[in-house]
């Protein structure tokens, strides 16, 4: 069964969805171009949006952990794209070495590992997991709530090789972020393929590089179609020099604020939308919904109280907030058992591979919904994210779900744009 969606009954993002229909054809095409120009990353997650007049990605996770709650019947799909992003990669791999975030104890984000090693294996790779806690010093077996067990290993360096006892891994693949920096075993690896490369990591990405680079994907994309960029991309400003907690940068944060709330109110306007606009300050680095906060008034962003600033000064890993992307607020229409959701669709090289709505019963429609209450609804459709029926209504459950695998593999595509122009200053960095 397919969750009912309120924005089935609203017309203006019908008419987007039409077009994305109409034009499909072109729109395969388009992408197929993108990808002879542009190496497609292993994985990634990405947040949508649907407001009703507006359909857009809103975050972008290249070290996804949330494979567990994909619907089983996604598998298949996971699988195929996997093989293909290993033989692009690889094409000789035998071994592969993941290597998680250091969870221990989140059984949720566990079973996520679990899910991504029975992909991996079921496409004929040989994976074990090697653990980055200092701590772990023999194989661990974990058990898992689920019935499952997940076996951590200490990892080995061998001159610039990194794998475990009795396994030389022809790739490593992160599932772990890497916000507090680059791990001493991580460095100076040579003649191993890294998926994603290190500086995909939170240490040296940015939120603001990925905004810029979707800004340029979605408006070649937009002028391909013949749509206003703007239904499918989120406008931004960047505040770089702020602290929470000494309280400078706010008149450049509120500045930004201020001025993204008035272009917001244009478009608004101009579409005949009367919904209040929003913005959402957000740490410029970092996941899990930490460093976040939603703002309807420039004022609200001065003389923040101290519950306040400490909420926004520190993100994972205790990392001080120094740089803050002030994104355009998109609300959400979705509702799932009558609570707001939002969905998020898994992709591997450049498929859709899957997707669940994030629900929260607590969270109105212009708030964070990635945050503790949270649960999980797999997207429950029966053909994946590129088939649409056009024999159906735009809001159909299949051409709905090709609405989002649109839009969520342009934020793919802009992701790997945006990895391939760090890779040179990354490099750079390195050498010096």
């Amino acid at each position: 069964m397919v969750p009912h969606l309120t924005t089935a009954l609203t017309g203006p993002l019908l008419e987007l969805e039409r077009q994305f229909l109409d034009n499909q054809t072109r729109i395969e095409q388009w992408f197929r171009s993108q990808w002879l120009e542009t190496t497609p990353l292993f994985y990634g997650s990405t947040d949508l949006r649907n407001s009703g007049f507006k359909l857009a990605p809103v975050d972008l996770n290249l070290f996804p952990g949330g494979f567990n709650n994909l619907n089983d019947v996604f598998l298949p799909l996971c699988v195929q794209a996997a093989q293909a992003a290993i033989e692009r990669i690889c094409p000789d791999a035998r071994n592969v070495l993941l290597i998680p975030e250091n969870h221990t104890r989140n059984q949720f984000y566990l079973q996520n590992v679990a899910k991504l090693v029975s992909i991996l294996r079921l496409t004929g790779l040989s994976v074990r997991i090697g653990s980055l806690l200092p701590d772990v010093t023999e194989p661990t077996v974990l058990e898992l709530a689920n019935g499952a067990t997940l076996t951590l290993e200490p990892l080995e360096r061998r001159g610039t090789r990194l794998g475990v006892k009795n396994f030389d891994p022809c790739a490593v693949l992160l599932n772990n972020d890497l916000s507090a920096g680059i791990p001493a075993p991580l460095q100076g690896l040579d003649g191993q393929w890294l998926i994603p490369p290190l500086h995909a990591g939170w240490h040296s990405r940015r939120k603001s590089n990925h905004a810029r680079a979707y800004d340029q994907v979605a408006k070649d994309f937009a002028e391909h179609v013949g749509i206003d960029p703007w239904r499918i991309n989120p406008e931004f400003g960047v505040c770089g020099q702020i602290d929470f907690k000494e309280r400078t940068g706010e008149e450049c944060l509120a500045g930004q604020v201020d001025s993204l709330l008035t272009r917001i109110r244009s478009k608004y306007k101009e579409y005949g939308v009367t919904d209040e606009p929003f913005v959402v300050v957000k740490a410029d680095a970092g996941t899990y919904g930490m460093g976040i906060m939603m703002v309807k008034d420039a004022a609200e962003v001065k003389g923040l109280n101290r519950k306040q600033r400490n909420k926004m000064s520190v993100i994972k890993e205790g990392l001080q907030v120094h740089e803050v992307i002030i994104q355009e607020g998109v609300h959400t229409f979705e509702t799932v058992d009558d609570a707001v959701a939002e969905p998020v669709v898994y992709m591997m090289d450049h498929y859709v591979v899957g997707g669940f709505y994030r629900v929260h019963t607590e969270r109105g429609r212009d708030e964070n919904l990635n945050a503790p209450g949270a649960h999980f609804k797999p997207l429950a459709f029966e053909t994946c994210c590129t088939l649409p029926d056009v024999q159906q209504g735009p809001d159909a459950p299949p051409n709905r779900f090709y609405a989002y695998g649109v839009v969520a593999r342009l934020a793919l595509l802009a992701a790997a744009v945006e990895i391939e122009q760090a890779a040179p200053a990354e490099l750079a960095v390195a050498a010096a």
